[in-house]
């Protein structure tokens, strides 16, 4: 069977990032706990499902996206100045929750959710970066595909269910287009 749309499908990967000699290993998807999605569902980047099409059980992928068909290129505008009062719980700011290096859920003026990296915490005002961890990167994924079949009603359930993902990228879920460096 091959990858093809409504497809349930199972790839274990490595994702690097970076250019020539200097690249880091980002991401790795196992046989243990590869990346599980249902293909043309728009649960992964375009460009991902693009280079996976058309491959069965057993074939070996290796491939490149550039940032504008990923995440994009880093945007300096989405690092934001918030005012400390903003994270306060019970009045008292939440030292425990918004720490320099932790990712922070929260939601814009129109109820969009995001996710916002802590850059700094000073005494008025928290930095918060808002691009995505891999935006501005290059992603080079190589692994192979270990699984290819029909959907079973509990797997597209688990799929579509919110926070039901399978994605094995531990980022913020499906929702919005995929998994982390897999695909969204």
């Amino acid at each position: 069977m091959k990858v093809t749309s409504n497809k349930f499908v199972s790839v274990t990967y490595d994702l690097n990032v970076g250019e020539g000699d200097d690249r880091e290993l980002m991401e790795r998807a196992t046989t243990e706990v590869p990346l599980n999605f249902i293909f043309g569902t728009g649960m992964m980047l375009p460009a991902f499902e693009n280079a996976l099409q058309g491959l069965k059980v057993g074939d070996s992928f290796n491939f490149t996206i550039s940032p504008s068909d990923a995440y994009g290129d880093y945007n300096e505008e989405n690092k934001l100045e918030l005012p400390k009062n903003i994270f306060e719980v019970d009045g008292k700011f939440d030292s425990d929750m918004i720490q320099e290096g932790k990712t922070v859920p929260m939601m814009d003026s129109n109820g969009n959710r995001l996710n916002g990296s802590v850059m700094e915490v000073k005494e008025d005002f928290v930095l918060m970066d808002f691009n995505h961890p891999l935006a501005g990167e290059t992603l080079h994924f190589s692994g192979e595909i270990i699984d290819v079949h029909d959907p079973t009603a509990e797997e597209i359930a688990a799929m579509s269910s919110p926070g039901g993902c399978d994605c094995g990228c531990g980022d913020d879920g499906c929702g919005d287009g995929g998994c982390s460096g897999c695909g969204h």
